[in-house]
């Protein structure tokens, strides 16, 4: 279990109510910012305690790890400045009876303050540099002492929490996502009805998309298993993030087995240019052994092709699960 701070400022209402945080990808001029990398790390049973207003105001239990999804329609116009696309994960808010006033209460939560980063400056006032941080278990304990029992119970392993043991199974943003593509599809009336059949097959690794990849590509890269009942036609950068092109090319596209194609398309797992497998430092070791990943060597599937190196260098850098290194 590891513990966040997120400094809504703008958007608590539409983060806290709507039990999830959001952030882009990059600031406005493509640079790296530290704290929207800190999202690939959050991981369900995370602890996130949510500030806004001056004001610690409730805590929740992450329910997924982070994922791709559009910017939420209920920033409105707060969120015009970001990019469209960005970093979502759904959290279990739930509201302190008392918010607590980090500003009463410095005497006792100071000497916690992690020693870089610190979502909150010495006095007690937000970091507003700072959207997500890590915290030391120290502060969030004492955080809980202020304010929640349950949370105490929680932090301590003394209190069962469902959330930890009950990851949702679909992720909320990527459905609705993919529906609306979907629905914008289908209404496209420049699209003959062939084109969209394939389109929106092509979403589920069939149709016309598979067999495009199957042109290039003959098994699956991580199992080697070669029979075509066992394999899906998997997007490198995803079918809700490509254009009706890349939704149909084959260079943007892999032959895996159900578990691995999951596996890449959540970012649990990627690829170098060289073939090297990469595996998320999130990822859950026991479960990708079970899977068919090997975790203690390293592993090569083979080359690609130009084509799909450009594929993949967007995967690693906007799907995959691991902070870019130069964060």
């Amino acid at each position: 279990m590891n513990f966040w701070w997120v400094n809504h400022k703008q958007t608590f209402r539409q983060e806290f109510f709507g039990k999830y945080i959001w952030s882009p990808k990059r600031k406005r001029n493509d640079r790296i910012n530290p704290f929207y990398e800190t999202m690939r790390e959050v991981a369900p049973g995370d602890v996130v305690f949510s500030f806004a207003d001056g004001a610690i105001q409730g805590f929740g239990m992450a329910r997924t790890h982070c994922y791709t999804s559009p910017r939420p329609d209920e920033f409105g116009h707060i969120g015009q400045a970001w990019n469209q696309v960005g970093w979502r994960a759904d959290i279990d808010f739930q509201r302190f009876t008392d918010p607590i006033l980090p500003t009463q209460h410095m005497q006792v939560i100071g000497p916690t303050l992690p020693d870089r980063y610190s979502p909150i400056r010495p006095n007690g006032h937000g970091n507003q540099g700072v959207y997500l941080a890590q915290i030391p278990r120290p502060m969030a304990l004492v955080i809980a002492q202020l304010a929640s029992p349950e949370l105490l119970g929680i932090i301590q392993g003394i209190q069962f929490s469902e959330t930890v043991e009950t990851p949702l199974p679909e992720l909320r943003g990527i459905v609705e996502w993919e529906e609306r593509e979907c629905t914008r599809i289908s209404e496209d009336r420049q699209l003959r009805d062939t084109e969209k059949q394939a389109l929106i097959k092509a979403r589920r690794g069939q149709g016309l998309f598979r067999q495009n990849v199957s042109h290039v590509e003959r098994c699956c890269r991580v199992t080697r298993v070669d029979r075509p009942e066992h394999l899906i036609a998997s997007h490198i950068k995803p079918w809700r993030e490509s254009d009706n092109r890349e939704r149909l090319f084959e260079g943007n596209g892999l032959l895996l087995t159900p578990t691995i194609d999951h596996l890449f398309d959540r970012g649990f797992i990627s690829f170098e240019n060289s073939g090297e497998l990469l595996i998320s430092p999130v990822a859950h070791e026991e479960s990708l052994n079970k899977m068919g990943i090997i975790t203690d060597r390293v592993v090569n599937v083979g080359g690609f092709a130009e084509p799909q190196k450009e594929f993949l260098e967007f995967h690693r850098t906007n799907v995959f699960l691991k902070r870019e290194v130069n964060a």
